[in-house]
């Protein structure tokens, strides 16, 4: 398989290939690639948001996260803080970094890209401790994400319109490696 580079990604100009990569690694259609489109331009202009891409040498992107530090005023807090202060863990959500989105496409999956990726944004977080949401199933992802340090904070996530339940799962930084 060919080699890749991990780097800085500029997501607004890029949405319509990260939304790409998505799409095959999470199975969307091509509207909810179109919900997501907005959102993802929307929180590329967000202050703080980074991403990073996995380019191929031909510079096609196959496999990108970003994230931002949280701001309980955003929709995803809103969300999950319930279901966080139920669980007696809802100061995760202050001072923290949110991994948004995190995707690699199949073919180039189980070759430690994820785990570069999502280590390589957090270590330039300025906050101590790290959150995200992942569909609420023992799955890869999942034992990435515990693998670097994150535990559970919540589970039986429900955010609207979508058809599986997600947890809410908090690392503090820098990860484990």
């Amino acid at each position: 398989m060919e080699d890749v580079v991990v780097g800085p990604l500029d997501l607004a100009a890029r949405v319509d290939d990260a939304l790409a990569v998505q799409a095959v690694a999470f199975g969307l259609t091509d509207d909810e690639v179109g919900v997501r489109r907005h959102i993802v331009l929307r929180h590329a202009a967000f202050p703080g948001t980074r991403a990073l891409g996995v380019t191929t040498p031909g510079g096609r992107l196959v496999g990108f996260v970003y994230g931002m530090p949280n701001d309980r005023a955003q929709w995803w807090s809103t969300v999950v803080e319930p279901y966080l202060r139920r669980e007696g863990n809802v100061e995760w959500l202050d001072n923290a970094f949110v991994i948004t989105e995190l995707h690699v496409h199949p073919t180039y999956q189980k070759r430690g890209l994820g785990r570069e990726l999502i280590t390589a944004i957090t270590d330039a977080a300025d906050e101590p401790r790290s959150i995200l949401s992942a569909i609420d199933t023992e799955s890869p992802a999942r034992a990435l994400y515990r693998s670097l340090g994150y535990r559970d904070l919540a589970r039986n996530v429900l955010f609207p319109s979508a058809p599986s339940p997600y947890a809410v799962m908090g690392a503090p930084l820098p990860l484990r490696r």
